[in-house]
């Protein structure tokens, strides 16, 4: 079945997409004084080349048989995917100034549309460690329908911490399931120390070999490396792949690169003033005159 995927942006644009992607988190965050910081920002390539150019999907057919399945394991990355998801038409962009509010639908972790959540989003998300098994279950039964969809999930490094994702990685590999695709953000940060202070991942890419997948390692932030490997991904037969994405927390932002504390700290009015004077408008638009005054109700001014 053919792409309803509304957008096919080149890679300048996806560039510029990215850097959108990070004004809204920075805004999203300044509003609702809560949520995480450093992941976000650093997974913006990755997201606006997900939904302005990857992924297959209808907006507004969120259902639509022929989609591509999307599952972020790592829930509290979801100020990113929320700004991914507006960008790509599954919610009016003005909504994101909710994030975290009372009664909103940008809930800290995200939850599917069919309950209290968003459109586009396929599960609850919350404890780490659970994406994997259920892409692991997804693309079986998809192999099983014969369905040619694709299947992603994403991972942040330090969540490889967790034995289940483990289970899952096994179950793929032992199963060959060459129509999943896992992405690693591989920023080396965890919400208490750097990864190698915490729990060792390496030799990561030759633990991915020895359960049965195909490895591929690319710069997360730039989008041409990184479109290129999610060709080679879907194209890969008799393995599944994973893209070891090497990103640095918080990209974008000079006082928060690579940098752990930020994994779970939003930016201060200031400090958001700060990180949007780094990160130059761009065509696509900020929140619309609504949503700005009530960052500037809180002392904020247009950068």
């Amino acid at each position: 079945m053919a792409s309803s995927n509304p957008h096919k942006l080149n890679a300048g644009d996806l560039k510029e997409m990215a850097r959108q992607i990070r004004r809204d988190i920075i805004k999203m965050l300044m509003i609702s004084q809560s949520g995480h910081s450093g992941g976000p920002l650093g997974l913006a390539e990755i997201f606006s080349c997900l939904y302005c150019r990857i992924l297959n999907y209808d907006p507004k057919n969120p259902t639509w048989p022929g989609r591509d399945y999307f599952f972020l394991s790592a829930g509290h990355l979801a100020p990113v995917w929320y700004a991914a998801l507006a960008r790509g038409g599954f919610f009016p962009v003005k909504e994101l100034s909710t994030l975290r509010q009372i009664n909103t639908r940008l809930q800290g972790h995200p939850a599917p549309g069919y309950t209290h959540g968003l459109p586009g989003i396929e599960i609850a998300s919350g404890s780490l460690g659970q994406g994997m098994s259920i892409a692991v279950g997804t693309a079986l039964g998809l192999r099983m329908d014969k369905k040619p969809n694709h299947v992603f999930v994403l991972h942040g490094d330090g969540e490889l911490d967790e034995g289940q994702v483990w289970e899952g990685i096994m179950t793929a590999g032992h199963y060959s399931l060459d129509n999943l695709t896992a992405i690693v953000d591989r920023n080396f940060c965890q919400i208490d120390n750097r990864t190698d202070k915490v729990m060792e991942l390496e030799p990561l890419a030759d633990k991915w070999r020895a359960f049965r997948w195909n490895v591929l390692e690319c710069d997360g932030h730039d989008v041409e490396d990184f479109l290129g490997a999610v060709d080679k991904a879907k194209n890969f037969k008799g393995k599944p792949t994973v893209i070891i994405a090497k990103t640095f927390m918080g990209n974008g932002v000079s006082f928060m690169q690579d940098d752990y504390r930020w994994h779970g700290v939003p930016p201060s009015i200031e400090q958001g003033k700060q990180a949007l004077s780094e990160l130059a408008p761009t065509k696509f638009g900020d929140f619309n005159r609504f949503e700005w005054e009530a960052l500037q109700a809180m002392g904020a001014q247009d950068e």
